[in-house]
């Protein structure tokens, strides 16, 4: 291993890029701390802390997951990545149902810049409407300080610095996809993943106590939660990679006295085709009804009762604010329900087997035993249909894992974070993707790679006979 790290920097392209691209993560870093002015921040974190377990905490905690930024200090960086990574999916889903901005994406780089014109435009739009829900919701709270409440001037610049953060962001990715290595706007969300590893590292050492004590971590919790972390970082691994291979055979062709084609291969289906993007869906979706029904419960406990006492539907608000909250069978049941239904979706949306079938047609393959066009079109149909519901299972059974460990070995959601859920598959591709591009780098120039071992490839390119 120190062998092969030690030929990734022997390579001067490869070693500027992932310093370059380690240098934009410190930037991020260095910013995520800068606050935006006119607010209490000690309050702020103190609020939060309070409301560890609430509806509200719950979403603030998801969306720093997936955005990168931090709603509990309310700093520059607060609104994350997240409006850019909406404003795409946004496009992405108007693409398929628009023929226009679908054409526009055909036309090659000009047509795809144009799309990306557009992104940008969106995601500061999102940053707008966000940056003033957010700010509207921390006045009421009492979380800014009196005197900027009633300065115009103080929205304008807040809206304005949290607005100019996630644009930043969107040019530090960019950046990092121009000159450095990987992708730039995953790299920030696993950046700001990881981050938060030390705190619960320092939580178990903390609460670790091998003389037993009950209140704390025996060696057997932290045997489980040691092991848990590998096996599941494992299966992520695999499951990430995994594919169906559908062997593909080339129509042979005669020209003059040769016989060219008919060679074999794969067309490879990812068994996890859509990612994580049903839990990110499922994950938001299942936030609202707990923020509804708790809502309506608390408004209805205040409110004042007449002669007949409290009424039914008092209870059941209350009922359905208790059995959705995390953790609750309803709530997980319900959870499971959504990433399968997104995980459906989501391939319908993005998996065309019509043009898959047309593609191979026109490049002269075919599915042994199919006859190419519809009877191929419904043949991968079926296969995308059967490997998808193994996939939404394996979601499912990732998301999880994290409220079951919260639940039956107490552990707080910071620590249970990295024993499944949304954060540790996006930390995962993210860093098979990094590894897979040093990988490729590495290969390319003669070198051996992560995956084959240490030292250099064998001898060089032969040179002409003679």
């Amino acid at each position: 291993m120190l062998k092969i790290l030690s030929n990734v920097f022997k390579i001067p392209e490869l070693r500027n890029k992932i310093l370059f691209t380690a240098g934009m993560l410190v930037v991020y870093r260095l910013g995520f701390w800068i606050p935006v002015p006119g607010v209490n921040q000690e309050q702020l974190a103190e609020f939060f802390k309070q409301q560890e377990g609430s509806a509200a905490n719950k979403l603030a905690s998801f969306m720093e997951v997936f955005s990168g930024g931090n709603f509990s200090q309310s700093t520059i960086f607060g609104l994350g990545i997240m409006p850019y990574i909406s404003a795409s999916i946004i496009i992405q889903l108007f693409s398929t149902v628009i023929p226009a901005i679908k054409k526009l994406k055909e036309e090659g780089p000009s047509g795809q810049q144009k799309v990306m014109e557009w992104t940008r435009y969106a995601a500061v739009a999102l940053c707008i409407v966000q940056a003033l829900m957010w700010l509207k919701y921390i006045t009421t709270i009492n979380m800014v300080y009196p005197e900027q409440i009633a300065n115009p001037l103080w929205w304008v610049m807040a809206t304005a610095a949290l607005t100019g953060g996630t644009v930043f962001l969107m040019w530090l990715g960019e950046q990092i996809d121009r000159f450095g290595i990987g992708n730039g706007v995953s790299m920030i969300i696993m950046a700001g993943i990881v981050a938060r590893m030390p705190s619960a590292i320092q939580y178990v050492y903390n609460n670790f106590d091998p003389a037993g004590d009950p209140q704390k971590m025996g060696w057997m919790g932290l045997i489980m939660l040691a092991g848990g972390f590998v096996a599941v970082t494992a299966g992520s691994v695999l499951m990430t990679v995994a594919q169906r291979r559908i062997p593909i055979q080339q129509a042979k062709h005669t020209r003059g006295r040769r016989v060219i084609g008919g060679q074999k291969s794969y067309l490879p289906l990812k068994l996890n085709h859509s990612g994580v993007m049903p839990i990110v869906f499922a994950s938001s979706l299942m936030i609202f009804p707990a923020l509804i029904f708790s809502g309506m419960a608390d408004a209805l406990k205040t409110a004042d009762t007449g002669p007949g006492g409290r009424p039914w539907y008092e209870y059941v608000a209350t009922w359905f604010s208790t059995n959705l909250s995390t953790g609750e069978f309803l709530h997980e049941l319900g959870f499971i329900v959504m990433i399968y239904f997104f995980a459906y979706f989501w391939i319908t949306v993005q998996f065309n087997p019509d043009d898959m079938a047309k593609q191979l047609k026109e490049h002269g393959s075919f599915i042994p035993g199919l006859r190419p066009g519809p009877r191929t079109a419904e043949y991968l149909t079926t296969v995308i249909t059967r490997i998808t519901f193994v996939g939404a299972a394996f979601l499912s059974l990732i998301a999880v894992i994290p409220t079951v460990v919260n639940k039956s070995l107490n552990v707080p959601p910071n620590v249970s974070q990295f024993l499944g859920g949304t954060g540790l598959l996006i930390v995962v591709s993210v860093a098979l993707d990094f590894l897979q591009r040093v990988e490729a780098n590495l290969l390319m120039r003669n070198y051996a790679g992560f995956l084959s071992g240490g030292g250099e490839q064998g001898p060089r390119m032969r040179g002409p006979r003679g």
